[in-house]
């Protein structure tokens, strides 16, 4: 018995770490684990995974989501603090100081989702009445706070992810290298295929990554894209193929890593039934599984070093920001080989 829930959904995790759980399979990131994935380095050689927080530009790929904007903060009588002399304080100082802040969508670019980014309906209580529910049985509006009175996340926020520590294995998957730079919804079968022409192995609590080149879409479109290009661009996941969730439930991975928009296909394709999910992959990954995704990831340079040397893992470290009440974050990821 939980004490936030009498029934959890169907092939979740909640629970399975404990009742106040908040770091799903992350949990499975043990130090054995992280020593694991320590001697996957050979060379010390290191790759940034994460695109400049100005990319894509624009806001086509999310209406909602608008660049950075960078500018300096300002002294009491508003006097910008770039460049500034601290003479203008005290004669005898040499000085100069620029400081700076930064308006951040948190999910603009290379980004981490936290489980509070993506709740479900849901009858927890058994009393036939859904209600607003994250990840192990965590509520809307009590543990997740908003709009009104605004809080944030005060439980399953992001910065619970930094606290953790996000270092282990990773393991890269090139669905490029089968479907080119063409729109290809991948399914169970393809899927598969990939990771046996591949000749990669997925061993619980891996970070699994997908190298579909939509990031090096983003990179060439300079700062302008189109929804058109985009659109047609590269392959996703078909997060409506059960079999391909039921294998992410089976891998143990503890989470799941794209160079393109939303990991799987967005808008998903036509759902079945009266009541259905608009992204059924996350509400998979991080409603019932407590497996973080990593969207708009960089992973173009590694994904090409692992190809020439014959390789499949490294090591990585992905700390997104300790942002207490954030649903979720850049990603400051770096692979090491």
């Amino acid at each position: 018995m939980n004490p936030r829930w009498k029934q959890r959904p169907e092939g979740s995790t909640w629970g399975d770490f404990g009742p106040d759980d908040q770091l799903g399979r992350l949990n499975l990131l043990t130090p054995e684990r992280v020593m694991r994935a320590a001697s996957e380095i050979k060379t010390g050689q290191t790759f940034c995974l994460s695109l400049p927080l100005d990319l894509p530009g624009g806001n086509v790929l999310n209406a909602r989501r608008h660049p950075p904007k960078l500018e300096p903060t300002q002294s009491p009588d508003g006097t910008p603090r770039f460049n500034f002399a601290m003479r203008m304080e005290n004669p005898a100082y040499v000085d100069v100081g620029c400081d700076d802040r930064v308006l951040l969508t948190l999910q603009y670019s290379t980004q981490w989702d936290g489980f509070s980014h993506m709740g479900q309906y849901f009858d927890a209580d058994g009393d036939g009445e859904p209600e607003i529910r994250y990840y192990n049985g965590y509520r809307g509006g009590t543990d997740v706070i908003g709009p009104a009175e605004y809080r944030g996340a005060q439980k399953l926020g992001i910065d619970t992810f930094a606290e953790k520590g996000l270092v282990g294995r990773g393991v890269m998957l090139d669905l490029h290298r089968h479907f080119g730079r063409e729109r290809k919804i991948v399914g169970y079968d393809d899927f598969m295929m990939a990771l046996e022409k591949n000749k990669v192995t997925v061993e619980t609590g891996d970070m699994l990554c997908l190298y579909t080149g939509f990031a090096d879409v983003i990179i060439e479109l300079d700062r302008k894209p189109d929804g058109p290009t985009l659109a047609r661009a590269c392959a996703t996941l078909n997060g409506r193929d059960d079999r391909l969730l039921q294998w992410i439930s089976d891998s143990g991975i503890a989470a799941l890593i794209a160079d393109n928009y939303a990991v799987e296909q967005s808008p998903a394709l036509p759902g079945k039934g009266e009541r259905y999910a608009n992204s059924p992959l996350h509400q998979h990954c991080l409603f019932k599984l407590g497996v973080p995704l990593g969207e708009i990831w960089f992973l173009t340079d590694l994904n090409r070093w692992l190809e020439q040397n014959g390789r499949t893992r490294f090591f990585m470290t992905a700390q997104p920001l300790r942002l207490p009440g954030a649903v979720g974050s850049p990603a400051n990821a770096v692979g090491i080989v």
